[in-house]
């Protein structure tokens, strides 16, 4: 990704690119949920959508299901899309949190397009048109990441990349400043060069095994350091939505391609072993395995310098949370932008550098934030693992949410940052935070009129989710996986 996105934007007669990767490392990808702005980087890449789903047997992605999170037996998805529309400046979840005793109303989902298509197994894409119930939603993608770095790397040499095969073995540094100066490969070749990139997932070669940048562990808020993954034969026709399923000692994955389903378990090996966990996870896999259970080991947490000397970590090597809302591909992308708009192009680098560090780490805070909401949010009190997640103190800036939002459905609204208003609301409601009160402009409207007009919402988004072509179809038409 990093590679292919530099060759596109920058200048080719001021920065020359070389990749070393090895095959014999392999990629961490098992079956890989994306988020809506993936298709913004393919698309300043020049991608065709449909190629691109063809070559990762990928799937239409319209939200996330959690179930068993609030409590055993809950379910929400957490929508590409917004609820409603906002009225005179209200958001919309205040109108029908006015009425929501009401139970013909429904639940706020019944109001969200992305919820009630992808239940249905429905897909359209989205009209250009964001002021009309067509355009309300965006969407993502499901796909077979270890299709899609090959894909991207083809990509990148057509660019002008120049790629080598193998393991670096040592690495150079100048010995007044500790900059890294080159890199040399198991067959004795050696690389020069003035900025370095490391891509080295969690090993971090260079950011902190030569640099040593350091690291902060989140593992007090998000205890899960342990993950257990299989993929496996199609058992049912694609959803349009992953799943996040809530377990005993952490959560459970479904991500269904085209060709196949990923599956994983994520735990918390202080309460569950790796064997255990990889029980629980045969024993409710849909289909049928097509290959070994693989372990993957994490620590959650970001560098406390992903820019250092002359080195910026991107992935893996810049920090991992847990993939719960499938926010490890948007990291990797996010940190490719900033790093793109503050490209080191001469000697002098260091306010680019303190800014990239300032903005990634806000990128990070605020996305452990709400995947901390997930597991706080609960009425789970029925193994050691949900009691410890009872008695976590949580960050500061999230307590300040929840606390806003309980009092009067209110959001601190931020520009820079991943998750914004409809994915916290539906986050918080669907695990059962609820607003005591509601902005009181909405008492302009007479009650019974805003019910009509909520019931006549609720109509028109189950009629226009019933237009959509089913999932499945809807591939076969326009991106058959190639197989």
């Amino acid at each position: 990704m990093t590679a292919a996105a530099i060759a596109t934007a920058l200048p080719k007669d001021r920065v020359q690119i070389t990749l070393i990767e090895s095959e014999s490392i392999g990629i961490v990808g098992v079956g890989e949920a994306t988020l809506p702005h993936l298709r913004r980087f393919n698309e300043n890449l020049g991608i065709d959508e449909a190629e691109f789903m063809a070559a990762t047997s990928a799937t239409f992605k319209l939200g996330i299901e959690f179930r068993d999170w609030r409590r055993p037996g809950d379910a929400y998805i957490h929508p590409f899309g917004d609820y409603g529309n906002p009225v005179n400046g209200v958001g919309f979840h205040h109108y029908w949190r006015r009425l929501a005793h009401e139970s013909p109303l429904g639940d706020i989902s019944d109001f969200s397009l992305p919820i009630v298509a992808g239940l249905a197994g429905r897909f359209a894409h989205p009209a250009s048109t964001p002021d009309t119930l067509a355009g309300t939603y965006g969407y993502a993608y499901q796909m077979d990441a270890t299709r899609y770095a090959p894909f991207l790397r083809r990509l990148a040499e057509s660019r002008g990349v120049v790629r080598h095969e193998g393991r670096v073995v040592s690495v150079d540094q100048a010995p007044e400043s500790g900059d890294i100066t080159a890199v040399t490969m198991e067959d004795g070749q050696r690389h020069a060069g003035d900025f370095f990139i490391d891509c080295s997932g969690f090993f971090g070669l260079l950011i902190e095994k030569t640099l040593g940048a350091g690291y902060e562990d989140w593992r007090h808020w998000l205890p899960c350091d342990r993950a257990v993954a299989v993929p496996t034969t199609r058992a049912e026709t694609a959803r349009p939505y992953t799943q996040a399923s809530a377990k005993t000692a952490g959560w459970q994955w479904r991500i269904p391609l085209q060709h196949r389903d990923g599956n994983g378990y994520v735990f918390c090996s202080e309460c569950l072993s790796t064997d255990g966990a990889t029980a629980a996870l045969q024993e409710t896999l849909a289909g049928d395995p097509l290959a070994e259970v693989r372990e993957l080991r994490f620590t959650t947490g970001m560098r406390k310098r992903q820019w250092h000397h002359n080195c910026v970590a991107i992935g893996l090597a810049g920090g991992f949370l847990a993939p719960l809302e499938s926010t490890s591909i948007y990291l990797i992308q996010a940190a490719i932008e900033h790093l793109i708009t503050r490209f080191p192009l001469d000697g002098d680098y260091a306010p680019e550098r303190d800014d990239f560090n300032k903005t990634m780490q806000q990128e990070f805070e605020r996305v452990r934030d709400f995947l901390i909401l997930h597991y706080v949010a609960t009425e789970r009190t029925d193994s050691a693992f949900w009691r410890h997640i009872q008695s976590v103190q949580i960050p500061d800036s999230l307590a300040e949410r929840i606390a806003l939002f309980r009092e009067r459905g209110v959001f601190d609204e931020y520009q820079q940052g991943l998750f914004l208003t409809p994915s916290w609301l539906a986050v918080f409601l669907g695990q059962g935070i609820l607003p005591m009160s509601y902005d009181p402009r909405v008492d302009q409207i007479e009650e019974a009129v805003l019910r009509q007009r909520l019931l006549e919402l609720r109509r028109r988004v189950a009629d226009h989710a019933g237009t959509m072509q089913v999932h499945n179809d809807y591939l076969a038409d326009y991106c058959p996986a190639n197989l």
